[in-house]
């Protein structure tokens, strides 16, 4: 891939988006959280997706800006994680010689033991990519410019040879077909200027069956989609800090489910990548890390540290994942003292401060001293009247429901979720997923937020033990009632 001027720092930043939330700490398949994907970027099928009401999007929409004229070019190209079944058989009873034109019957296990390695059930990843090539802002400035975009199934087995070369299992993979198509567009929004916008669609047919399950439906999926654009004859405007002339039409651009950022060495803007992930213009990759970890949220320095922490046993089975797991299992085992310390953290970008006169005591005050008398003067009853805010707050009575669109809700009710603003991430990622309120709180300033667990967040149990990652909070506006199951509204 040839984008940027460092290709080599954009392929990293593109990969480390690709790959995130690919596997997560513990890296066993037997982890609660490594049991159901929760990567980023998902389009599925239209079909499952109208039919969950939009829950998980089949659209993903990048729209940036681009400063040039009709002799602009541009290049695009989209990538994703296709994901493959992974199925273990064992053979009853095992076979003396491999038969490569027939598939011998099998009976589907979750791990297979052969010699001293483990085979699991498990969701591969491939990835893919979609080259739109060369297209000039004249030719994009007509009629939306589609391109169709098709991958078939496929299905491979692998045999699993003893020691002694019997074949006692076989490892069958099997790729479900995906379909969609790219549309593209641009039109001027200043002298010079044109808004771009790349819309990703999968129209992969589906037979909605009842009760078909999303994690079976992401095997039609687009996992941890984005989109990279390159610019010649031209340049792109950040939409984090765009040109004044420009600001107005950055804060028109719609993107769903992607976030638009400028890639490089921080001085050109010919490239941009549109993100799943939010990031800021020129995202870099730690020098100090000594590669992927893949977990989201990843912090080098621990879960480096929890993998070595790990039990032989443990290591066994993270390494029968996939040569990813494998691969990472590897190169931490191997890291140096050296290695090790970088990761314990570093200082940058140093700048000077003012100094401080030390003969002015900067500290600050309790509110009841007053200046120049004593602590030990004060009058007790003065102390007791200043109470921490956070005691008036739990003095009030707790809140029994609230009301939204005409309808009370009250803990334990289903609600779809409708951030306003896309103020972050989760906003994006959380948009009309399906909810659970688990409490309704006041702050200080007496406003309401509703907390509410993610009905398909495997870490469910979690946000219902109040720790943090699993519960999120949520304005009442930013909530939809749901009718209760079996009661009428």
């Amino acid at each position: 891939m040839s984008v940027g001027h460092d290709p080599g720092r954009v392929k990293d930043i593109v990969n480390a988006v690709l790959y995130e939330g690919y596997m997560l700490y513990p890296y066993r398949p037997s982890s609660v959280k490594n049991r159901q994907r929760w990567t980023f970027g998902g389009v599925y099928p239209q079909a499952y997706s109208v039919a969950q009401d939009g829950a998980d999007p089949w659209i993903m929409q990048t729209e940036c800006l681009v400063q040039g004229d009709a002799r602009t070019e541009l290049d695009v190209e989209i990538g994703f994680l296709h994901l493959v079944e992974r199925e273990v058989g064992a053979l009853t009873p095992p076979l003396p010689v491999w038969q490569d034109l027939t598939v011998p019957p099998y009976r589907k296990v979750e791990m297979l033991e052969v010699g001293e390695r483990r085979h699991y059930a498990w969701q591969e990843a491939t990835p893919q990519r979609v080259n739109v090539g060369k297209l000039s802002i004249a030719t994009l400035s007509g009629p939306a410019h589609d391109v169709p975009f098709a991958f078939p199934g496929s299905r491979e087995i692998e045999p699993l040879n003893a020691a002694n070369g019997e074949v006692v299992g076989v490892l069958v993979r099997t790729r479900q077909p995906i379909e969609g198509k790219i549309e593209l567009r641009a039109e001027s929004v200043a002298d010079a200027a044109f808004r771009l916008t790349v819309r990703i669609q999968n129209s992969t047919p589906l037979e909605m069956g009842e009760g078909m399950q999303r994690d079976a439906v992401s095997l039609h999926a687009l996992v941890s989609c984005h989109t990279i654009l390159r610019v010649r004859a031209g340049e792109f405007a950040s939409l984090m800090d765009p040109p004044a002339p420009l600001a107005a039409a950055a804060s028109e651009c719609t993107n769903i489910g992607a976030w638009p950022v400028l890639v490089g060495d921080g001085a050109e803007r010919d490239t941009l990548l549109s993100s799943p992930i939010i990031l800021y213009d020129y995202p870099q990759i730690a020098p100090e890390s000594p590669g992927d970890l893949f977990d989201s949220t990843e912090i080098d320095e621990i879960l480096t540290l929890r993998i070595l922490a790990m039990t032989d046993e443990e290591k066994r089975e993270m390494a029968a994942v996939d040569e990813r797991a494998r691969a990472l299992l590897e190169r931490t085992e191997q890291l140096a003292p050296e290695q090790l310390q970088k990761l314990h953290g570093s200082m940058r970008q140093l700048r000077p401060v003012t100094p401080v006169d030390e003969s002015v005591d900067a500290r600050p005050k309790p509110p009841w001293e007053d200046l120049g008398r004593p602590v030990a003067s004060v009058d007790e009853s003065v102390r007791a009247e200043t109470k921490p805010p956070w005691e008036e707050l739990d003095a009030l009575p707790r809140l029994a429901y609230l009301r939204v669109n005409g309808v009370e809700l009250r803990v334990g009710d289903p609600v779809r979720l409708k951030p306003r603003g896309n103020a972050d991430i989760f906003d994006m990622a959380l948009s009309y997923k399906l909810a659970t309120i688990e409490s309704i709180e006041r702050d200080f300033e007496n406003r309401v937020h509703v907390a509410v667990t993610v009905d398909d967040d495997p870490g469910r149990d979690f946000g219902l033990e109040r720790m943090p990652g699993h519960r999120f909070f949520f304005r009442p506006d930013e909530l939809e009632p749901l009718e209760k199951q079996g009661s009428v509204r």
